[in-house]
C-alpha cells in the first residue's frame, strides 16, 4: 500500500487528502442523517397524539428535551397557534429551510470530491506520461524512468476512481435520503396543523352553538 501511493508521484498526495475529506463526511452524515436522529419516535408519537391545547406542554417538553429536526419544527408549529393558519405554516416552512441546509452539510465536499478526484488522477496519468516520454532519450534509465511513468499513470488513475466511485455513492444516497426525510417531515408537520385547527374551529363551532343554546 506505501509503495502503491509513493509509486504514484505527487498528485497522489492530493487524492489521499481528498480520500481523507471523503471518508470524513461519509461517516459524520452517516452518524447525523440516522433517521432516530431526525424524527424520534417519541416525538413522532407526541406529535401525533397531540389534539387540543391541553396536549401542547406535553409535546413542547419532549420536544425540548430530545433536540431533532422534527422536534425544532413541532415547536415553531406550536409558537405560532394563536395566529392564522397561514402564516403558522410559512413560519414551519422557513425553519425547515434552516433545517434542511443543515441536513445537507457537507455533501457540497462529497460532490467536489467526485468532481475533482478523477480529474486529479488524469493529471496524474499525464504527468507519469510526460515523465516516460522524458527519459526515453536516455539509454541507461530508459527502463527505470519507464517503469516510474507507467506506476504514475496507472496508480493516480486508479486511485482517482478509487475515490470517486464511493463518494459518488454516498453522495447520491445521502441526497435521497435527505429528500425522503424532508417529505416525511413536511408530512408529519402539515398533518399536525390540519388536525390541530380543525379542531380548534370544530370547538369553538360547538362553543357557539352552545352559547346560542344558552341564549334562547
Amino acid at each position: 500500500m506505501i509503495s502503491f501511493l509513493t509509486e504514484g508521484g505527487p498528485f497522489m498526495l492530493l487524492l489521499l487528502v481528498a480520500s481523507i475529506f471523503s471518508a470524513t463526511f461519509i461517516i459524520e452524515r452517516s452518524w447525523a442523517l440516522r433517521i432516530h436522529r431526525i424524527i424520534p419516535p417519541s416525538v413522532a408519537q407526541a406529535l401525533t397524539t397531540c389534539r387540543t391545547r391541553d396536549d401542547l406542554p406535553y409535546l413542547q417538553q419532549i420536544c425540548t428535551e430530545q433536540s431533532s429536526v422534527l422536534g425544532r419544527l413541532a415547536l415553531t408549529a406550536t409558537d405560532h397557534l394563536n395566529g392564522p393558519r397561514k402564516e403558522n405554516e410559512q413560519a414551519v416552512q422557513t425553519r425547515a429551510k434552516n433545517e434542511l441546509l443543515k441536513m445537507e452539510r457537507g455533501l457540497v465536499v462529497l460532490e467536489v470530491v467526485v468532481g475533482i478526484s478523477p480529474l486529479l488522477g488524469l493529471i496524474g496519468t499525464i504527468y507519469g506520461l510526460m515523465i516516460l516520454f522524458s527519459g526515453l532519450g536516455s539509454q541507461a534509465e530508459d527502463a527505470a524512468f519507464l517503469a516510474r511513468g507507467i506506476s504514475i499513470a496507472l496508480n493516480t488513475t486508479l486511485m482517482g476512481l478509487m475515490v470517486a466511485i464511493p463518494s459518488l455513492t454516498a453522495w447520491s444516497y445521502f441526497n435521497r435520503k435527505v429528500e425522503v426525510l424532508s417529505v416525511e417531515l413536511e408530512s408529519m408537520c402539515e398533518e399536525f396543523l390540519l388536525r390541530f385547527y380543525r379542531l380548534e374551529r370544530e370547538t369553538m363551532e360547538r362553543e357557539r352553538i352552545r352559547s346560542t343554546r344558552r341564549g334562547m
